[in-house]
């Protein structure tokens, strides 16, 4: 393995003053082979650091057969695609898992997510909010919003319809990837930079922001936030929530471990162990007072959510009589709260 992080051949689109809008890379790599990277960077002349690098029709070829020479057929075969395009093209190479710097590296990241080459939170993606820019997401690309009426009219004169289906930073994951063994049952509701797990099910109501995912399998019918991770076998009910860190998570991590359940309309505001289950529209905040019940159903101790955090085998719920929030668990609660104690 080299000494270079991540690298990608990429097309996109740019606006009329030449800025990058987006780019869609087919076959990213991550950790590259010495030789693979000694290609590329030697038929560049990138000497290091993260560079997005414009490619020109006459890079391509001997580009291409530099990668083929090194064993990268599948990348050298995408030059060659690439051979002839009108389309903007490019290559990053980032050296280090640095912030991005640019659109390109910015995408080029969103796409190792994607592909399951890394998981959320394995590649650094801080400032990434002001690296890219809100983009009109239409039937005729990704176009920049200054651009978008005089689009709009052309298009009309022609007697076409510009369809706009969104105007966001991010656009849908499956225009760029779609990840083997999922189902999606409305695609604008996973971001690019979503991570999904084999044999994830998205229901129409379920949204996965970037930066987050499922280790699958997994059923989600609620709302995976930025920075959360579900692991294997958990299930998010309709209407259910994961309080990210940009939703008021601060900078608590929230996860879920495996084999949990958020029932409908549920929430948690802190990382759950495994095989952890919060009752149907029952919201866990991490001041949340909450009641540890021992093995007769009595109250041992009352606690704060967030001293729970991580714990497995705990239902969360709310009494019908008193409102409080209570915690069973299948330790007693004694070995529970000594656990709690030593940490």
């Amino acid at each position: 393995m080299s000494n270079v992080y991540s690298i990608g051949f990429g097309v996109g689109t740019c606006n009329s003053k030449g800025e990058w809008l987006e780019v869609y890379f087919p076959q990213p790599l991550l950790n590259p082979a010495d030789a693979v990277a000694s290609a590329v960077t030697g038929t560049l002349n990138i000497e290091g650091g993260n560079v997005a690098v414009a490619l020109e029709q006459a890079q391509l070829q001997p580009l291409a057969d530099q990668l083929e020479s090194a064993g990268a057929n599948a990348q050298a075969d995408i030059l060659r695609q690439f051979a002839g395009s009108q389309r903007p093209l490019v290559a990053v190479v980032l050296h280090s898992d640095d912030a991005p710097q640019s659109v390109p590296e910015s995408y080029l990241k969103l796409h190792l997510l994607s592909h399951r080459l890394v998981k959320p939170h394995g590649t650094k993606l801080d400032g990434i909010f002001g690296q890219l820019a809100n983009v009109a997401w239409t039937n005729q690309g990704a176009i920049d919003l200054e651009e978008l009426p005089q689009r709009q009219l052309e298009a009309r004169l022609k007697g076409e319809l510009l369809e706009v289906s969104c105007v966001d930073k991010f656009p849908k994951m499956t225009n760029y990837v779609v990840p083997k063994g999922v189902r999606i049952a409305h695609t604008a509701r996973v971001r690019l930079g979503a991570y999904l797990g084999e044999g994830t099910t998205i229901m129409h109501e379920g949204f996965v922001n970037f930066n987050a995912g499922t280790e699958g399998p997994g059923m989600i019918e609620g709302r995976i936030s930025a920075g959360v991770f579900v692991g294997a076998g958990s299930d998010l009910g309709g209407g259910s929530s994961t309080m990210g860190t940009l939703s008021g998570g601060g900078n608590i991590v929230i996860s879920l471990g495996d084999g949990c359940l958020l029932g409908a309309n549920a929430g948690t505001g802190i990382p759950l162990g495994d095989r952890c289950t919060v009752e149907s529209g029952l919201y866990i905040t991490a001041g949340t007072k909450v009641a540890l019940l021992d093995d007769k159903g009595e109250v041992a101790e009352s606690v704060k959510a967030r001293d729970l955090a991580g714990k497995s085998d705990l239902l969360f719920r709310r009494n019908s009589a008193t409102g409080a929030v209570e915690c069973l668990t299948n330790k007693s609660a004694v070995e529970l709260n000594a656990e709690l104690h030593s940490n």
